[in-house]
């Protein structure tokens, strides 16, 4: 896993933090800065094509979220660029043809999201021997890359871990029993930076019981994991379970209940997803991390189109993924999601609509937590 490096003057780094601080993730909702010296807000002269690469569907927000938001973000900086889309399903051989077929269909840039950091670096050394440009979209791929753009990942970590930590001590001593860890893919670099945040934060205040990295993020995998864990420590010894997010929080939480682990037994998750909301209202779950996508799929947008119009594109700060060289970056602050902001951010955001969560088993705590 390659090293991330941060390089953010105190200037910059206090705008891209106050466009958070004042509360709502509306607020959060735009662009951290201009992505380049002269944007390309009215349009590029002349078309070009624009690849995107997404890593897998069973995540809701690629299809829902990210690939709808780019394409009209695109198309209202360059009517006239075409978005070449394809999504390698969680198989990164996959998704290194799929680079080729659009390098083989004349892109100019390319939007990766990399089902394996490491493994697309040959994919994209050969789009820059081809003069494609290439943005790092959500995770940081390895190689040659122009630019980047996501989330501040060990602050996600950090807020996750700060979340079950204050949820283990309303409990009473967070070393009371142990806590089993279920982190992301071990491929995916965004996962080690959430594992890196947590630690700092658990480390010396909790006992890690059992501790798992997950392939392609699996919930089946997940709940293995957990009923493993929860037979080798003892179901009612568990204090909490830290999972990098909501989708295998879906999967701990099956094995939770199966096990007979105690309810209310603190639970973390990431990405607000549909069912990790209704989770948290059932009681089931802790909280989560919202990350508002489409600040993210502006910038992406923004950075792609400049790329191709020949821009020289800026950032809140820089990366180093150890090409050799620092890489723009447009970071974006995460959001903590429970019980009692539901309503004020992912609702708020249009991210879900309450009629979307607030289905016959989850009414009632929708009434109580005033959404409706």
């Amino acid at each position: 896993m390659k090293t991330v490096r941060w390089a953010m003057g105190p200037a910059v780094l206090a705008v891209a933090l106050g466009m958070t601080a004042c509360g709502t993730a509306g607020q959060s909702g735009e662009p951290a800065t201009p992505a380049a010296t002269g944007t390309a807000a009215t349009g590029a002269a002349g078309g070009f094509k624009i690849g995107l690469l997404l890593p897998e569907s069973k995540t809701a927000r690629y299809e829902k979220f990210d690939r709808p938001l780019i394409t009209e973000e695109v198309t209202a900086l360059c009517p006239t660029c075409e978005v070449v889309y394809t999504n390698a399903n969680q198989d990164p051989n996959q998704q290194q043809q799929q680079v080729d077929s659009m390098l083989t269909n004349n892109v100019k840039v390319l939007i990766l999201d990399a089902v394996d950091a490491k493994a697309i670096a040959s994919s994209v050394v050969k789009a820059k021997q081809q003069g494609v440009k290439v943005v790092a979209y959500d995770r940081l791929a390895s190689g040659p890359i122009d630019a980047y753009t996501s989330f501040d990942n060990v602050q996600v970590g950090k807020m996750q871990g700060e979340a079950l930590l204050a949820a283990l001590k309303e409990g009473g001593d967070p070393k009371r029993g142990p806590i089993v860890m279920i982190n992301g893919s071990p491929t995916d670099p965004n996962a080690g930076d959430f594992k890196k945040g947590a630690h700092s934060v658990l480390d010396g205040q909790v006992t890690v019981g059992k501790e798992y990295d997950t392939p392609d993020w699996s919930p089946d995998q997940a709940n293995t994991q957990a009923t493993g864990a929860f037979t080798a420590l003892g179901a009612d010894k568990v204090i909490g379970i830290y999972s990098a997010n909501d989708g295998m929080a879906g999967g701990i939480a099956r094995a939770m209940q199966n096990a007979g682990v105690p309810k209310g037994t603190p639970l973390t998750g990431q990405d607000a997803e549909l069912a990790g909301i209704q989770r948290i209202l059932l009681g089931t779950q802790t909280m989560t991390i919202y990350k508002p996508i489409r600040p993210e799929a502006k910038n992406a947008a923004q950075l792609a189109v400049d790329l191709g119009s020949g821009k020289t594109v800026q950032g809140t700060g820089t990366v180093d993924n150890g090409s050799g060289s620092p890489i723009p970056a447009m970071i974006i602050q995460p959001i903590v999601v429970d019980k009692d902001n539901i309503k004020d951010t992912v609702v708020k955001d249009g991210f879900w609509k309450a009629e979307e969560i607030c289905t016959a088993d989850v009414q009632a705590a929708c009434q109580a937590a005033g959404i409706s």
